[in-house]
């Protein structure tokens, strides 16, 4: 039976970087049902809402979720429960999707193009695990209201809710420590539990769940020191397990360690292991249309949902080595060119890697 994966292009660039990922899928030789629906900015052009009930049945009902991205500067002034970002948070929550996987590699062929020096950064190979459907992006109450106390009494003011209920953390502190099993066998436990209550209880829990993992080496380090040690001494980290909102500041630092974050792929797991892939970036509406987009996140994104959902980890691997064989032959686009380089558009880098599959 074919598998049968939604495609959800999306707007600014998602749709130029999802055809470069569908071609290198259709190049495998396997059988995919693949299904597109609109979604976020496109969607509501069409229908008047982000997350139309037909794109979210797709999903629903696929074995996994390839996204493109969402968002233009032309929707800033919708309601917020319109603008085309709230279509990844409804596809989250509804999916169940709690364990985002984002790993930031640096390519050999890409040391010189990070944004540290070689020597600092040369072999990083870091996984981050940010949990994805709690924390402040999801607790309520949360809105604008008038200051009923404080210094600035009378006056508006926003609020939101950072909160985590003890099975939350449980389950993405279990997903942290098999992680770490399979590589080096160390865990970072990302918060800031010196200022915030969710804090002191995500800490707490990890320490609880490490007792069922005796071969880990686990740490706690606070998040601001987290960021600054990103930047100072990367390679000390393997797997970092983390929140959702710090975990989205961090995974995004940790891209540009790898030379561009149009290099980094996500994966974002539920309890059944379906899934939903993308790359980590925006949807650059600056450069929409233009040819110009890196393709290799979303194609690794591929590679990570053949991986995850599908169980073809040999197909995933072949996917890998070919963006490896193309950065080797010195083929860049323009967020990781550099002198010496040769400068490529979006189609011309899925061509080199539907050549380096072959």
């Amino acid at each position: 039976m074919a598998h049968k994966i939604a495609v959800l292009p999306g707007d600014g660039i998602g749709p130029e970087i999802i055809e470069q990922a569908v071609r290198v899928l259709g190049a495998l030789g396997q059988s995919f049902e693949l299904q597109e629906a609109k979604v976020g900015g496109a969607a509501f052009d069409a229908f008047e809402h982000p997350l139309p009930p037909a794109t979210l049945a797709l999903a629903k009902n696929a074995s996994a979720v390839l996204f493109g991205a969402v968002g233009d500067w032309k929707y800033d002034s919708l309601p917020r429960e319109f603008r085309p970002e709230q279509a990844i948070l409804g596809l989250r929550r509804e999916l169940g999707l709690f364990a985002n996987f984002r790993p930031a590699i640096l390519y050999p062929e890409l040391a010189s193009a990070s944004s540290l020096r070689p020597e600092i950064v040369s072999g990083l190979n870091i996984l981050i695990l940010r949990e994805l459907t709690g924390d402040i992006y999801f607790g309520k109450p949360r809105g604008v209201r008038t200051a009923e106390d404080g210094p600035f009494k009378g006056e508006r003011e926003g609020y939101d809710t950072m909160r985590y209920a003890e099975p939350e953390i449980r389950r993405i502190a279990h997903l942290g420590f098999q992680a770490a099993q399979k590589r080096s066998k160390r865990l970072c436990s990302v918060d800031k539990a010196n200022v915030l209550e969710t804090s002191q209880l995500w800490r707490d829990i990890v320490i609880e769940v490490a007792r069922e993992y005796p071969d880990v080496e686990l740490s706690h380090m606070y998040v601001d020191n987290a960021a600054m040690q990103l930047v100072r001494a990367p390679r000390q980290f393997d797997v970092i397990v983390t929140g959702n909102l710090f975990g989205d500041i961090l995974s995004d630092e940790a891209a540009m360690l790898t030379g561009s974050i149009g290099m980094l792929p996500s994966a974002s797991l539920n309890a059944s292991g379906q899934g939903l892939y993308e790359p980590s970036h925006g949807s650059a509406p600056d450069i929409a249309g233009k040819g110009l987009a890196n393709p290799l996140a979303t194609i690794l994104s591929a590679a990570m949902m053949l991986r995850y959902s599908l169980d073809m980890a040999p197909l995933a691997d072949r996917i890998e080595a070919a963006v490896g064989k193309v950065l080797a032959q010195g083929l860049r686009t323009a967020d990781i060119y550099e002198e010496g380089t040769t400068k490529v558009g979006t189609a011309q880098m899925g061509d080199a890697v539907l050549k380096a599959l072959a």
